[in-house]
């Protein structure tokens, strides 16, 4: 399973792997986005699905059951950071919005920072390709991939 994007001025990038961070994220508050968990389900027929999140706000039994795939709790950023190295950045799209996420969303091929009401961190925005208004949006990407082709170009 991948996705392949072929990006003017940047080349062919071949995404096995989307990690996404939680709280803030995909949730806020600790619910859930509406419409997140549908989309994520869509998006796993073409690329894995990773969650991890700091569990900042607990309830994670619940948010996974709502999302409908098991989430890593990893605390730090150089933990989220050593978490897409393992998976091999080069295939990796990241997305995230806090301190924690700027390394991991740097790391990857493509880092994505996702607008919620819990806000976004500078520093992840300065380390990210992309914005995305929510996470409807940001998953959006990956499902009509010629936005991104459209953001990224050189």
């Amino acid at each position: 399973m991948a996705i392949r994007i072929d990006i003017p001025q940047r080349g062919v990038i071949e995404l096995q792997h989307a990690v996404f961070d939680v709280n803030g994220t995909l949730a806020v508050d600790g619910i859930p986005i509406q419409g997140t968990g549908e989309k994520l389900k869509r998006l796993s027929e073409h690329i894995t699905i990773h969650l991890i999140t700091a569990g900042t706000h607990g309830n994670l039994p619940a948010i996974q059951s709502t999302l409908g795939f098991p989430i890593h709790e990893i605390l730090r950023g150089d933990e989220k950071m050593r978490y897409v190295q393992n998976l091999g950045p080069a295939s990796v799209i990241a997305f995230g919005n806090g301190v924690n996420d700027a390394s991991m969303l740097r790391l990857a091929a493509i880092g994505v920072v996702v607008v919620t009401p819990e806000g976004i961190s500078t520093k992840t925005l300065q380390g990210a390709d992309v914005v995305a208004a929510g996470p409807l949006q940001a998953i959006d990407l990956l499902l009509k991939p010629d936005r991104l082709i459209a953001t990224l170009r050189g």
